[in-house]
Order: structure tokens, then sequence, then C-alpha cells
């Protein structure tokens, strides 16, 4: 199953199952289609947006879990 931890890049979460961009949308993720974004880190994207990163990494692996499963 796949696995992300909080060095994943963004681009590579989104590549690994692209419907995790709900999730990270509804947290205040609006930045995905950016450039830049997808070069930043599950963990950079989290602390810009003033969420734990460990809590966000637990939240998207219960995701894959589920999704790809």
């Amino acid at each position: 199953m796949a696995r992300v931890t909080k060095d994943t890049m963004i681009g590579d979460l989104l590549q690994i199952d692209q419907n995790v961009a709900p999730l990270l949308l509804n947290i205040g993720m609006h930045c995905l289609g950016c450039p830049s974004s997808q070069m930043e880190t599950i963990a950079e994207a989290a602390m810009v947006h003033g969420i734990d990163p460990d809590d966000l990494v637990v939240e998207i692996n219960t995701f894959l879990d589920s999704d790809l499963g």
C-alpha cells in the first residue's frame, strides 16, 4: 500500500492518488494547481497552512489506505 511521510512532495502525493486533492482542498490547500506547490513537501505545505504535519500525514495515509485498499 502507498504510504507517505512528511517529506513526500505534494506533486508525488497527487501522482500516488489524485483523489486526495479534495481532502487537501477541504483543509485550505487551494494552491494545488500552482507549479511551486508541487515541489513542496507535505510538512512545508502543512506549516504554511497552520496544520500539524504529523496529523496531516496520518489523515492522508488513512485516506490512501481506504481509497487504494
